[in-house]
């Protein structure tokens, strides 16, 4: 299969890339080209900005693609524009969404409790709108798109050793360093999806008997309090949490209730998650593992 993966040069996209390149489809990693990166195969290189007319447009005239992957939209006119430039081009287009579409609900969140048909498209750039907004809009502009077969992939937190947003290693760090942790509602439940798992996921989907937004979640959810405690365990420290959140506190993962989905809808379809409590707490302890090597690098006056 020849594919175009928008923007897949870290974390998840670049996982996704490495999986396709296994399989030995004729890949083309459309970017800035701004990061430097090694895949485990040579993917083609598309120099593009994902986000101006006048370099998508020209980066991809003339030429098709049987799945197209867009890990960079963010907005409304950002899915317009990908309307433009691909719609009668490619077979699928599949559009990584987020876990933010939904509002928190004290259940696993299933993809027909927020569906985009019909939405309201009242933004137009990523600034105009929120994250979770402009996820809304982008899926109800491509939903209304009749000329390309679209998937929303709607992803939870996801996490990694390669994470670059470092959300889990900042609570690692607080953990160890014996900070405060603010969190609105810690007893609220999260989820996450490991970033290999998604780069996997993502693959299965360029053929997957699909249609549709799809959730794409680890079996499985945790408290945030627990959390805090697996981190505890691993670090040798107890939490320290607070309900009183401040700029320097504020948990990146404080969300005000309880946030995860049903991926049932994946799964029915032949796609096996792997559960989160098998290799959740695997993954702090590697983390604190490593943040521990820093400090003794960093005592003994080693960079």
């Amino acid at each position: 299969m020849r594919i175009l993966v928008l923007g897949g040069t870290r974390f998840m996209g670049k996982h996704l890339v490495d999986e396709l390149l296994r399989e030995g489809h004729e890949v083309t990693v459309g970017s800035t080209g701004k990061t430097d990166v090694t895949y485990e195969g040579e993917p083609e290189r598309l120099v593009l900005d994902r986000g101006e007319e006048s370099s998508l447009l020209p980066a991809v005239q003339g030429r098709e693609w049987d799945v197209v992957y867009d890990m960079i939209g963010y907005s409304p006119d950002e899915a317009r524009l990908a309307c433009r430039a691909f719609a009668g081009r490619t077979g699928r287009f599949v559009f990584v969404s987020s876990l933010a579409v939904y509002e928190p609900a004290e259940r696993a969140q299933r993809e027909e409790d927020w569906l985009p048909e019909g939405y309201p498209v009242t933004g137009t750039d990523r600034h105009s709108l929120s994250y979770a907004e402009g996820k809304r809009q982008s899926e109800a502009v491509l939903a209304a798109q009749a000329d390309m077969e679209s998937l929303f992939v709607r992803p939870p937190f996801v996490v990694g050793e390669d994470d670059y947003t470092r959300r889990l290693h900042w609570h690692v760090e607080r953990v160890a360093s014996g900070l405060e942790i603010g969190m609105p509602s810690p007893d609220a439940r999260v989820q996450f999806i490991r970033s290999d798992e998604a780069g996997r996921l993502l693959s299965w989907l360029k053929s997957a008997p699909l249609s549709g937004p799809v959730n794409a979640c680890s079996g499985g959810s945790i408290p945030l309090r627990e959390l805090a405690g697996m981190i505890g365990s691993a670090t040798g420290r107890r939490p320290r949490l607070t309900t009183e959140v401040t700029e320097q506190n504020g948990s990146p993962y404080g969300v005000e209730g309880s946030w995860y989905m049903d991926g049932g809808k994946a799964a029915k379809a032949g796609f096996r998650f792997e559960r989160q409590e098998d290799w959740l707490p695997g993954l702090i302890g590697r983390l604190a593992e490593e943040r521990l090597e820093r400090a003794g690098r960093s005592d003994s006056g080693l960079s």
